[in-house]
């Protein structure tokens, strides 16, 4: 049953992040193969780096369905990337949606493995952010985490939250909701108000005396 749990976030996850990708390889007017490209490593790129930390197989290569689904979902954005009235929109709100997924199925699956609490919500976060690095590394887009936005911090929040619920012997069930209400909540609040942290400023020296 936990299995079945974390391979749902997984899938959802996944489509949500290769549409991302696909919308940047839209935006940049990419021929056919970049949407793949950029849908691809957008949709796997975090788990594939998850799993591989773990010492886990890597699930696209024991479920090469993932990665179909990835180049079916670009291939089919292709065709349909003009009809939002704002790409950009709807890319920062399915990102904002595969985040809070995939910050929730990265720590249940370490929690799974035997991570601790911890590990979790590195996990959680690793696999919530890496694939969307490299989408906009490759789309030649300014990385969101290097942004004044919240975006590591919702994914943050949502792995934390399900950890911490889940140390209290609370079903599965309450904690992935839990998880994942609170990532998203997070990340939507930040681009709807424009919230960001406090960042640092220069200043001047302690002065250097011999």
């Amino acid at each position: 049953m936990f299995e079945t749990v974390t391979m749902a976030l997984d899938w959802l996850g996944v489509v949500a992040f290769a549409i991302t990708g696909a919308l940047v390889a839209s935006r940049k007017e990419m021929d056919l193969v970049g949407f793949a490209l950029l849908g691809t490593v957008t949709g796997i790129g975090g788990g594939t780096l998850r799993d591989v930390l773990l010492g886990s197989p890597v699930f696209w290569v024991r479920e090469p369905a993932y990665l179909v689904t990835c180049i079916l979902v670009s291939g089919l954005v292709f065709f349909t990337a003009h009809i939002p009235q704002s790409r950009y929109r709807a890319l920062l709100w399915l990102d904002a949606i595969g985040l809070a997924l995939f910050a929730v199925a990265g720590a249940e699956k370490a929690a799974l493995a035997g991570g601790n609490g911890i590990v979790a919500v590195a996990m959680g976060v690793i696999t919530a952010t890496f694939g969307g690095i490299i989408r906009d590394l490759l789309g030649g887009e300014v990385p969101v985490i290097l942004s004044r936005e919240i975006y590591v911090s919702a994914a943050l929040a949502g792995a934390a939250a399900f950890t911490l619920v889940m140390t209290f012997d609370a079903p599965r069930e309450l904690g992935i909701g839990t998880g994942f209400a609170i990532g998203l909540l997070v990340r939507a609040a930040a681009l709807h108000r424009g919230w960001s942290l406090p960042r640092y400023r220069p200043r001047p020296g302690l002065p250097y005396n011999r």
